[in-house]
């Protein structure tokens, strides 16, 4: 391995879009956020994907695309993490991205996510009924591009949410198309969601075929939704050259099949996955080298 490829990122994925906090110890508030951030920045990571939520009291399990809202919460975590990089999401139902865009415009992430493909959203119950109503998580081409020239105006870099194999191979079409503008973006990264019911399975023979289907000299990390059964596929990602996530968003469970108390246990143990494979575990600057963000 090259130094950079010898080199591990790790992204916490703090909290996720709708888990309920009164169900699930998820952070909320930018005092929680920024908690949950310093454990897991203290434990390796120096990415944090930050999904914001409504602040009102009992309204904390739903999203929120207000600035104010965005900037308190980043900049909470700045000031607890010095040096972190932040990735943004942007996720949303429907053409209006004007929620997403305004966060990103406020807080100019380092980085955010570009939900690269739409999918069927689905998931069923043991007795074969729905466990919500079916939905398309629709993101086409001109949602994409629309995305896209935000990010290019604010100088942040995108990173391509993939759900799908055919979402991982549009990737190279956005970038041959020069909707993606390596010059002014930075090196095509990719997010392999595996997990997802109605998408890719945690399959380890599946991610080791992946790659193959990327752009030459793109970065990719795992995202892994599940409970005990991620953690081998945390592991072989790290054998595979790829860079790693995991948090409270992603699952509440530990290598050993307890629950998590929080963030900084989950990173503790994929640095562990990495550190497993050979790999060091990248600093704040490092991770900013390999991805090719300005310094902080």
């Amino acid at each position: 391995m090259s130094q950079a490829a010898d080199m591990a990122i790790l992204t916490c994925a703090l909290t996720g879009v709708l888990t309920n906090p009164q169900q699930h110890p998820v952070p909320v508030t930018p005092a929680q956020m920024a908690a949950e951030a310093r454990d897991a920045f203290n434990a390796g990571a120096s990415v944090m994907h930050v999904h914001l939520r409504r602040q009102e009291e009992g309204l904390g399990h739903l999203p929120s695309w207000d600035p104010e809202v965005a900037e308190a919460v980043v900049g909470a975590i700045r000031e607890a993490c010095p040096g972190v990089i932040i990735n943004l999401t942007t996720g949303v139902i429907g053409a209006d991205i004007s929620g997403p865009a305004e966060c990103i415009r406020r807080v100019r992430p380092e980085i955010a996510a570009c939900n690269a493909g739409s999918l069927n959203y689905l998931k069923l119950k043991e007795d074969g009924s729905w466990a919500w109503p079916p939905m398309v998580f629709d993101n086409p081409v001109a949602k994409v591009a629309a995305f896209l020239a935000v990010m290019e105006e604010c100088g942040v870099h995108p990173e391509f949410e993939c759900f799908d194999v055919g979402i991982v191979r549009s990737v190279a079409m956005y970038v041959k198309n020069g909707l993606f503008k390596p010059n002014l973006m930075g090196r095509p990264e990719y997010n392999l969601v595996l997990g997802v019911a109605s998408g890719m399975p945690l399959d380890a023979d599946l991610l080791a075929l992946l790659p193959r289907y990327m752009v030459e000299g793109a970065l990719w990390q795992s995202t892994l939704i599940g409970r005990q059964e991620i953690w081998p596929l945390h592991r072989r990602t790290a054998e595979l050259g790829g860079m790693l996530r995991t948090g409270l968003e992603d699952s509440f469970y530990l290598p050993d099949g307890r629950r998590a108390s929080g963030n900084g246990p989950m990173i503790e143990a994929l640095a562990a996955c990495a550190q497993a494979a050979g790999r060091t575990v990248a600093s704040p600057a490092q991770a900013r080298g390999i991805l090719g963000l300005s310094p902080a």
